[in-house]
């Protein structure tokens, strides 16, 4: 009796943990590089920051007649799908709103794959 008792209060810190995204680093870190939740929130934050910048250059190249027009507009189309799950984070962390424990972990698996979109139309992007 003892011994299921245990279990079961060992299953439930381990849901309450999963939940509240506290037992993450216990199961090898953050996002696919294992960083620690400083480590991965600075990345998150510098790959926002890159596509938020890409996004803007596209918009000023688009508008200015670029010989690339259709080149860009697949790659920043593609860069917007990749990184939707980064942008509704930070949208709803700056309307003060919480994110779910899922969104949070697709966060973590879509990062990267956010930053190599970001980086490829900055390839095209660059003179």
């Amino acid at each position: 009796m003892k011994g299921l008792i245990r279990i079961r209060c060992v299953a439930v810190f381990i849901v309450a943990g999963l939940v509240s995204g506290c037992a993450i680093p216990f199961f090898g870190g953050y996002g696919e590089n294992h960083q620690s939740r400083e480590e991965f929130t600075h990345y998150a934050e510098e790959v926002f920051r890159l596509q938020n910048h890409m996004s803007s250059e596209v918009m000023i190249l688009i508008n200015d007649g670029s010989p690339k027009y259709d080149a860009l507009l697949q790659a920043e189309q593609k860069m917007r799908q990749v990184c939707a799950d980064l942008n509704e984070y930070v949208s709803r962390d700056i309307d003060g709103l919480s994110s779910s424990y899922f969104l949070s972990r697709r966060v973590e698996k879509s990062v990267i794959a956010c930053e190599q979109a970001a980086r490829a139309v900055k390839q095209l992007v660059q003179p």
